[in-house]
Order: C-alpha cells, then sequence, then structure tokens
C-alpha cells in the first residue's frame, strides 16, 4: 500500500542520512518503525519472541511468597 505523508524537507534529509547510515532505505526505516509500533501477525515470529525472552532472568532461589509481597511496613 502506499502512504502519502506531509513531512518538513528538513525533516526527511535527516531521516535520510540516519536511513543511509543503519544502511537502509528510507522507505525501510519507515516500514520497520510502523511494524515495531503495530505488530506483526507472523504467530511463528512472535512465538520465537517470546521464546528469546522467556527464562532470561535467574531468582538466585527466591520464591513468590504473596504474603510477604502484600506485607505493609
Amino acid at each position: 500500500m502506499n502512504v502519502t505523508l506531509s513531512v518538513d524537507e528538513q525533516l526527511v534529509a535527516r531521516a535520510r542520512k540516519k536511513a543511509e547510515a543503519l544502511g537502509k532505505s528510507l522507505n525501510q526505516l519507515i516500514r520497520d518503525y510502523l511494524e515495531s509500533i503495530a505488530g506483526s501477525d507472523d504467530a511463528e515470529r512472535s512465538i520465537e519472541e517470546l521464546q528469546r525472552l522467556s527464562g532470561r532472568g535467574h531468582s538466585r532461589g527466591w520464591r513468590f511468597n504473596r504474603d510477604e509481597i502484600h506485607e505493609r511496613s
């Protein structure tokens, strides 16, 4: 789908330089941004991302205790 935007010329020039520094076109940079804020419908990719982020911490033996969590000082 093609989308028309009204954008300041200086902003476009700065964005093009940023895209070039990243090795991307301005179009790709905008697509990547839109995908990051809108999310993806790719279930397999979402599962991979969940697996990548899961299990990264270490509790060092600490266990969740509901009473301690809600204890008031």
